[in-house]
């Protein structure tokens, strides 16, 4: 039984138009989570140890003061495209188009104004809550009109995020939650005690900017090798890495499938992820440097978190050989990833 509550939460800053901000909190006996109506965002997502105590393990802010100023994307819902487009360009029908350049000499995440920093309308459901927002053609220098749903759905250890789009011009699209996930709890120093597998034969190496070169890497014989579980930490020092921030290319197919798993075991906490999507980008808070005071006071220094964002491939719009990322007009855009939180 999920139970589902609404609250204020505060008020976006008047040169922001000064909208309320909402917080939905949903209940189940062993998951409590709480999103917000602006940028979708998890703000707090507590899971039971194995001694049945409740921690808090996704990293973000007590305040939307927080959240909407600058911040690793925390939590957010990040489109139209998720992750990096070279140069911020891309032809559609001939046309060239021009994003915001907001990394390095790339687009990263929507751009200047993407969907994590907008309010969205909200619906409450059963178990769940819905947002929607109309993203107008060339916001962001995108084409079309976009009309986007996120669907937050809690049953029992199981949250549900679905994505639905329709566009009116043909336009590149890439949902995913950027979630920041330690499973000891926020506020720990860091995930190298952490197990984790990824159900993955290939990856994407990168430039020097993080875009990947368009080379489909096995991941045989490299420290890119997750299909059995490896010690963050162990494993990071014997393959010399300073973290991850990569795609890993899924399986291909429609159907929900399991894709990473990660066991924390101090408390006994597991975490799988099940997508639709063809791509996850592990990031492993490379970028983080303790600078952000979050929940409770804690700072979150290097490594102190992971990302595991279900996606599109990145830069997908300038790769032929990669799976499309582009959604026609009459078409619909629909992918759902599935968090699993039990315990070992």
């Amino acid at each position: 039984m999920t139970t589902v509550r609404r609250e204020a939460f505060g008020r976006m800053p008047p040169e922001e138009g000064g909208g309320e901000v909402e917080k939905f909190v949903l209940q189940s006996d062993s998951v409590r989570v709480e999103i917000l109506s602006f940028g979708c965002i998890i703000t707090t997502l507590e899971t039971k140890d194995r001694d049945g105590q409740f921690s808090d393990i996704v990293l973000g802010f007590d305040t939307l003061e927080g959240y909407t100023g600058k911040h690793p994307f925390f939590g957010t819902v990040v489109g139209r495209v998720a992750n990096r487009i070279a140069n911020g360009k891309f032809s559609v029908d001939g046309e060239e188009y021009q994003l915001f350049i907001n990394n390095g000499p790339n687009s990263l995440h929507g751009g200047a104004k993407g969907f994590d920093k907008v309010l969205w309308s909200a619906e409450v459901l059963p178990n769940g809550v819905r947002f929607f927002r109309l993203s107008p053609d060339g916001e962001e220098g995108y084409p079309g009109d976009l009309k986007v749903w996120v669907i937050y759905t809690l049953s029992g250890r199981e949250l549900a995020i679905n994505y639905q789009a329709q566009t009116s011009k043909t336009t590149p699209i890439s949902l995913t939650n950027h979630s920041y996930f330690n499973l000891a709890g926020q506020g720990s120093r860091d995930v190298y005690d952490h197990e984790i597998s990824i159900e993955a034969d290939s990856y994407l190496p990168v430039d020097g900017t993080q875009i990947p070169t368009g080379e489909v890497a096995t991941v045989q014989g490299t420290g890119f090798d997750l299909r059995q579980p490896v010690e963050l930490g162990k494993h990071l020092q014997k393959f010399h890495l300073d973290g991850f921030d990569h795609n890993f290319c899924l399986h291909q197919g429609q159907d929900r499938r399991l894709v990473a798993r990660v066991f924390h075991p101090p408390t006994g906490r597991t975490m799988e992820v099940h997508t639709t999507q063809p791509g996850i980008q592990f990031y492993t808070g490379n970028f983080l440097d303790g600078s952000l005071k979050g929940k409770g006071g804690a700072t979150y220094p290097k490594h102190s978190a992971f990302c595991l964002e279900t996606q599109n491939w990145p830069d997908a719009v300038n790769k032929p050989h990669f799976p499309s990322a582009l959604l026609h007009p009459g078409e619909e855009y629909n992918h759902t990833t599935w968090l699993v939180f039990n315990t070992a």
